[in-house]
């Protein structure tokens, strides 16, 4: 007991008269004065000083001088957090604190666009790092902020994104990104839109097999299951022919986004796991569209690049003219979804067999060249894949 009092007396004998010697009237007085000399320049270091002065008792007659001070740290701390968010997310990469600081400035501006955009990606990052907690606010941030770019708002700095059209690259690639395992219906305008901007989102392959995947697992999906149950095992019919070309547009599609991935990945090592994968995928979709061969499916590869993304499918509910009539057909549809033979000969029966290169598509720039990186600027990640189901294929 006498050992733990006397290093209490020990402890308190530093620390009180230390605490004591900053306190004095005649160091506060010292404090204060420093202070005015930096409040209009140096902002920050009157801030450091204003809060030491507070940091001691207040006494009679201070009042005055302790009410000012305490207006400018609010004041400074309060026009501050819009960069603190900045830095808690890009380079201390602190999301949760970057959503507490950033929360608070929304609810004083709530269309700080510099703030939600911030957020967005720190959403994105968190849900990466395998902690989604963040991820619904991110969503509805990376949309609200689209909306405010697109109706003419802009940050007073876009960094660390290198203008407008890549911060709307990233945006939307946050939205499609945080969606795309859930609803990949929903996610695919948001993907697309990213290949659409000129950022280095759109060098990706990534990027496209995202867009490959999404399409597989939504639209296709939906698509051939519907196909599978209305049609499977029966005679074909101007119906089922209808429900096959909707069902060939989204595989062409897919045909597309694959071979873009393909394409892009190169060489790269760090690509070569995901590109097996990829070029599995559009060997298979590509045979099935081109009656089992792969014929011209190098060529497609090599050109791909110089062609624009197709959109979004529009649904197809009118057959087209009918081929020539030696045009084989197909007049049944296997019991597991499958058309009867292979789905291009079917396709071929209603005219419309189409590689995956002859799509509609509006024009998308795709000959720039890729800005340089900042040194701050969000690093893209891979994505995980979306679930596929391939009913249509019995698979």
């Amino acid at each position: 007991m006498k050992k733990l009092i006397a290093l209490i007396s020990i402890c308190l004998g530093v620390s009180i008269p230390t605490l004591a010697q900053e306190c004095t009237p005649e160091a506060k007085t010292a404090l204060y004065n420093e202070f005015r000399t930096h409040f209009k320049g140096d902002t920050a270091k009157a801030n450091e000083l204003a809060k030491k002065w507070l940091a001691c008792p207040e006494v009679a007659g201070e009042e005055q001088i302790g009410a000012y001070l305490k207006n400018f740290v609010t004041l400074y701390e309060k026009a501050n957090r819009k960069d603190r968010v900045t830095d808690l997310v890009y380079n201390k990469k602190d999301f949760p604190k970057a959503f507490e600081v950033g929360k608070a400035v929304l609810v004083d501006e709530p269309e700080n666009l510099k703030v939600l955009i911030d957020l967005a990606y720190a959403g994105f990052a968190s849900a990466t790092a395998k902690n989604e907690a963040f991820t619904a606010d991110a969503i509805n941030y990376a949309k609200k902020a689209m909306q405010l770019i697109e109706a003419g708002k802009a940050p007073d700095k876009w960094e660390p994104y290198l203008g407008k059209d890549d911060a709307l690259a990233y945006l939307n690639n946050i939205i499609g990104q945080l969606t795309v395992q859930k609803n990949p219906s929903d996610a695919l305008p948001y993907l697309i839109k990213v290949a659409q901007y000129e950022s280095k989102l759109n060098k990706l392959p990534f990027t496209y097999g995202t867009i490959a995947a999404a399409y597989e697992a939504g639209p296709y999906a939906k698509l051939s299951e519907a196909y599978k149950r209305d049609f499977g095992g029966k005679d074909e019919t101007p119906e089922s022919k209808l429900a096959l070309e909707n069902v060939n547009q989204v595989i062409d599609r897919m045909i597309d986004a694959y071979a873009r991935a393909v394409a892009l990945a190169g060489t790269d090592a760090a690509n070569q796991a995901a590109k097996k994968e990829w070029m599995e995928s559009l060997s298979s979709w590509y045979k099935y569209r081109h009656n089992q061969s792969d014929a011209g499916l190098n060529e497609m590869i090599a050109g791909i690049l110089t062609k624009p993304l197709p959109p979004l499918p529009t649904p197809i509910t009118t057959l087209p003219a009918a081929a020539p009539a030696s045009t084989p057909t197909s007049g049944t549809v296997s019991a597991a979804g499958a058309p009867a033979g292979n789905g291009a000969t079917s396709a071929a029966a209603t005219g419309t067999t189409q590689s995956a290169t002859t799509t509609n598509s509006t024009p998308a720039s795709t000959t720039a060249k890729p800005a340089p990186a900042t040194a701050n600027k969000p690093k893209p990640t891979t994505p995980a894949k979306p679930r596929t189901k391939r009913n249509h294929r019995g698979r």
